[in-house]
């Protein structure tokens, strides 16, 4: 089991909107960069953004338009559901790189993405874009049917995307994009079915008798990917189930799954940052309560595998 220290609680200097409280709860993909963490929640129309080191409270950043409702059912049914968070290097259209958020795509209503360029220190650098990723998400969707898209890496040239196959017929899948090709899709506004490379299910496991789905994915310097998964007794892929545990795994280059352990505390694991530091992988990791009024917490451990 691997043993996790909680760094804080992810706390705003100020709600996204007038009413909502002043924390993040549904945090759903975690990035680091600079001396900046940028965290997705898939409730929200907002990026959150905190400092790396310490406690003090974060701030928001709009992505989308509009407003979203208060009230829990009908806010689900309206949110974007980002549930991926990815850094992009540096190429011709981001000199110094980007942040993509991507939705799940398990509605049609959740297939927008924004991508958000960065400056050579880590921080946003201009206004946010939207990317229509429907096109690509319809191919998906007619290969994994339960299309529910909740992570994302760069490995080499690929994109990689990790699919969650929670609930009745959900598949765990690697979805291998042509980064040049998502690159350029980045800039035309919409991503389509012409990036797509491979498509790979995989079996996980399970963690007390509930099948682990992946939930997360960050990128080693090698190739390698850590992915998060966790074990939710969900009756499909909106909807929320009792979680029974989450663990932290290792894909190698080639997609195979070469380390898979539990996290010592009962959350569901949703957003991972991995970097290697003193020649082991450490990891940064959110979770969400599935309750608007927890904060979700920003845990670390370090994994028994050679960075």
């Amino acid at each position: 089991m691997i043993p996790t220290t909680r760094r804080r609680t992810l706390t705003l200097a100020a709600p996204e909107a007038p009413g909502r409280p002043a924390h993040v709860s549904a945090a759903s993909g975690l990035v680091r960069a600079g001396d900046w963490l940028y965290v997705v929640a898939d409730d929200a129309l907002h990026l959150a953004v905190f400092p790396a080191v310490g406690d003090a409270p974060g701030h928001t950043v709009r992505l989308f338009p509009g407003d979203l409702p208060d009230e829990h059912a009908a806010r689900k049914a309206a949110k974007p559901d980002l549930e991926a968070l990815c850094r992009l290097g540096p190429s011709a259209s981001f000199a110094h790189g980007a942040l993509l958020a991507l939705p799940s795509g398990s509605t049609p209503t959740r297939r927008r993405a924004s991508v958000l360029p960065l400056n050579a220190d880590g921080t946003l650098a201009g206004e946010p874009r939207t990317v229509d990723c429907a096109p690509l998400y319809v191919q998906l969707e007619r290969e994994l049917v339960a299309l529910n898209v909740e992570g994302a890496a760069v490995a080499g040239k690929r994109l990689r995307l990790l699919n969650r196959g929670n609930g009745e017929g959900g598949v765990d899948a690697l979805v291998d994009l042509d980064l040049d090709r998502v690159l350029a899709s980045l800039d035309a506004g919409v991503m389509g079915p012409e990036a797509v490379r491979t498509v790979r299910r995989w079996e996980l496991g399970e963690a007390n008798g509930v099948r682990l789905s992946f939930t997360d994915a960050s990128p080693l310097p090698d190739g390698r990917v850590v992915f998060t998964a966790t074990a939710e007794a969900s009756r499909d892929r909106v909807a929320d189930g009792p979680v029974a545990g989450s663990a932290v795994g290792v894909l190698a280059p080639d997609g195979t799954p070469v380390y898979l352990d539990a996290v010592d505390v009962p959350v569901k694991l949703e957003g991972v940052d991995a970097r290697v530091e003193g020649g082991r992988v450490h990891v940064l990791l959110v979770a969400d309560a599935d309750d608007p009024s927890v904060p979700a917490p920003l845990l670390e451990a370090a994994l028994p595998v050679p960075g």
